[in-house]
């Protein structure tokens, strides 16, 4: 067939088609004149219709805003379940897991060198074990959980070493060993195993309600979409304006319940009406952003800060890009943190790696936008995605609140002549300053990113070179594509 033929049958099939839209319009109107009451509307003026033809449309729209609102509800108290009770309480249990096992770390050093160094920290730790059983006594819904006998279990962990102290400074190091290998470590497995429970449950009532989230979403759409369909046809009848207005939010709405029932919790129907379906759209925004930041908290989330780990950083860094969206990506490295590890331990240093992250989360959340993103690449290196128009009040605040906090943990001495003496990387005995931090950020303000990885090299680069400035510093690339 030629292109000539071709596209006269194209024309002949699109004339087709608008001769049998019209005789269906036809039919629709005259269907229309059989339903309208006119001696009604003959007495009645354009308000009163328009009111009585939208009597039954704003029925219906209330009877979709309730069964949609009664859905969120459901929704946001499983929401609230899980981000109120589920996760603060495994958060909370991991953490007295983790403190109990800085005690036995410390109870068995102590053993075996038998400084008072060590019994500080085990007091330390047993303090903080402490404190997160009351915060965890203070968790709505934990009365299920053994926290009494947590409780006594830890008192009896503790009363062990203590006898393990007298025996030490007794001179019966047997004896020592004896508590340290029989009752101090029975108390210890058995507090192990029953936080590993709590956190398991805790985890595994969470994906439950996240499941349950997921199962309500479907009928909720389905019966949504019938109602919203209904409410568009009586529109169609009420008024042509009115059809258009409601049917454009409708249609945005069941694409965003689309979006949103197959993970897209990004999309934005961009539905600005200050109506129930606009508040609707407002609510699935709202909802979808708290559902992005559980998916990324909990993506790959660092065992030890709790923030996204590397794949979420390259997801939100690449839904930004893509997106068109203005964005500062600061890189952050501790430098002579390695120096620090060796020094004082790597249990010192991860003190240092938590201490940083509340510092760059603190001023990030007070400097930057309810947007912004922070993210722990692992080791001391984490990521913040601001924007342009926020990033030097949020690295400026890290770098403040940086230099005031972490030489705390330094010792007196080293703090007061201001290095350390230890081994670089081909073992020879040199000084470190004391540790600063650098960041590197980098921006599409000026230039185009084809993709995350350029960001990440051209960031990379930069944080080289503010690792070469003496001091806490933080550095902006202000080169053009």
């Amino acid at each position: 067939m030629s292109n000539a033929s071709r596209r006269t049958m194209q024309t002949i099939h699109r004339l087709h088609g608008r001769h049998n839209e019209c005789m269906k319009l036809s039919r629709t109107q005259a269907i229309l004149e059989l339903l309208t009451p006119h001696t009604l509307f003959a007495k009645l003026n354009i308000a009163s219709k328009m009111l009585l033809g939208y009597m039954t449309l704003v029925a219906l729209s209330v009877v979709v805003v309730v069964y949609v609102l009664v859905t969120l509800q459901r929704l946001n108290t499983l929401n609230n379940e899980i981000v109120k009770v589920a996760i603060p309480i495994q958060q909370t249990a991991d953490q007295m897991l983790d403190a109990l096992v800085a005690q036995d770390t410390y109870e068995k050093r102590y053993l075996l060198l038998n400084e008072k160094e060590m019994r500080t920290l085990f007091w330390k730790r047993a303090d903080e074990f402490k404190t997160l059983l009351a915060n965890l006594k203070e968790l709505p819904g934990p009365d299920q959980l053994p926290l009494k006998t947590i409780g006594k279990l830890h008192t009896r962990y503790n009363d062990g070493f203590v006898r393990e102290i007298k025996l030490i400074k007794a001179g019966d190091f047997a004896g020592a060993t004896t508590v340290s290998n029989s009752s101090l470590k029975s108390m210890f497995e058995k507090l192990v195993e029953i936080l590993r429970a709590i956190s398991i449950k805790e985890k595994l009532s969470r994906d439950g309600k996240m499941k349950q989230i997921s199962e309500i979403g479907g009928p909720a759409f389905a019966t949504t979409a019938v109602l919203c369909m209904l409410s568009l046809v009586l529109g169609v009848l009420s008024s042509a304006i009115v059809t258009h207005h409601t049917f454009s939010s409708i249609r945005k709405l069941r694409e965003a319940t689309a979006h949103f029932a197959e993970g897209n919790f990004h999309y934005d129907p961009e539905i600005n009406t200050e109506d129930e379906i606009g508040a609707l759209a407002h609510a699935f925004l709202s909802m979808g952003k708290r559902l992005v930041k559980l998916e990324e908290m909990y993506l790959d989330a660092s065992p030890l800060t709790r923030l996204p780990g590397g794949l979420a950083i390259e997801n939100v860094l690449k839904h930004r890009l893509e997106s068109g969206l203005p964005i500062a990506l600061c890189v952050i490295d501790l430098d002579n943190f390695k120096s620090f590890n060796d020094h004082y331990g790597y249990g010192h240093g991860n003190d240092v790696i938590k201490e940083t992250a509340k510092i760059i989360e603190a001023a990030t959340r007070t400097k930057g936008s309810p947007d912004d993103f922070v993210g722990h690449v692992g080791g001391d290196d984490f990521v913040v995605i601001t924007t342009p128009t926020y990033m030097r009040e949020v690295c400026a605040e890290i770098v403040l609140q940086f230099d005031e906090r972490v030489p705390q943990f330094y010792a007196e001495q080293d703090r007061a002549i201001g290095y350390i003496f230890g081994k670089n990387r081909q073992g020879l005995e040199m000084r470190f300053p004391l540790m600063t931090i650098s960041i590197a950020v980098v921006t599409n303000d000026q230039r185009t990113f084809v993709n995350t990885l350029e960001a990440s090299e051209i960031a990379a680069e930069l944080k080289d070179y503010a690792k070469t400035i003496p001091s806490s510093i933080y550095v902006v690339d202000k080169r053009r594509s």
